[in-house]
């Protein structure tokens, strides 16, 4: 299956660099985006401008690919959905979930001279780091990119709810799958909550499992495509 692989914030497509062996050598074809204004110099890049490489990605697949989100771009990967219902045969969300409508995409940090600089480990201490040693830190850190003001405070635009009709993976790092179906039941993932086909899984890592069990995680999404 085709397989569209998106890092969160800060990274760029070199963040599964260790997960695409493990899926070409189980048959499948990822394709790792580097999104704009994350890797291609595009400090004035906008939401909309990453939400049409994912679009641009989904549209030139030769069958219909499952998209994977990581973190902040679980958002960008439900967005396709929503553009695309009908081209995408499943959304795999690892380590975060859709923001809402007219919500804000990733305004979480400071935003200076037009970016948002990586904010260091402070934010992160506990248990989305704690798989994290000393050397995988800095160099995460050293090649951090600073996300465009545009992106990280682009408003979220839902449209089609036959996104709800696409089957959803969630993929639990930092915390299980018991944790998140009790803040899909308490109201707090409401686009999660009216997804016809939620599925979890669990993987036993920090925030960035892509990094830390890259092989793991390559084999529980090959596992995902079986049914998608």
């Amino acid at each position: 299956m085709d397989i569209l692989l998106i890092a969160g914030l800060w990274l760029d497509g070199s963040a599964w660099d260790d997960v695409v062996p493990t899926l070409e050598k189980l048959g499948h074809r990822p394709l790792a985006l580097t999104l704009p204004g994350q890797g291609d110099g595009a400090e004035s890049a906008t939401l909309e401008d990453q939400v049409a490489a994912v679009l641009a990605a989904v549209d030139a697949a030769p069958e219909k690919p499952m998209v994977v989100g990581h973190s902040a771009a679980c958002t960008l990967a439900w967005l396709a959905a929503d553009a695309r219902p009908d081209r995408i045969a499943k959304v795999v969300l690892v380590g975060g979930f859709p923001s809402a409508d007219g919500a804000s995409y990733a305004d979480l940090f400071e935003t200076k001279d037009g970016v948002m600089p990586f904010p260091g480990w402070g934010p992160f201490e506990g248990p989305d780091t704690d798989d994290l040693d000393e050397e995988t830190r800095h160099r995460m850190a050293s090649a951090a990119i600073p996300v465009p003001e545009g992106v990280a405070k682009g408003k979220v635009r839902l449209r089609d709810e036959r996104r709800f009709d696409v089957p959803m993976l969630l993929v639990c790092p930092e915390y299980t799958p018991a944790q998140a179906r009790q803040w899909i039941d308490a109201g707090d993932v409401p686009e999660a909550a009216r997804t016809k086909h939620l599925d979890y899984a669990d993987i036993d890592s920090g925030h960035w499992p892509m990094t830390t069990k890259p092989a793991e995680l390559a084999r529980l999404l090959a596992t995902a495509t079986a049914d998608a």
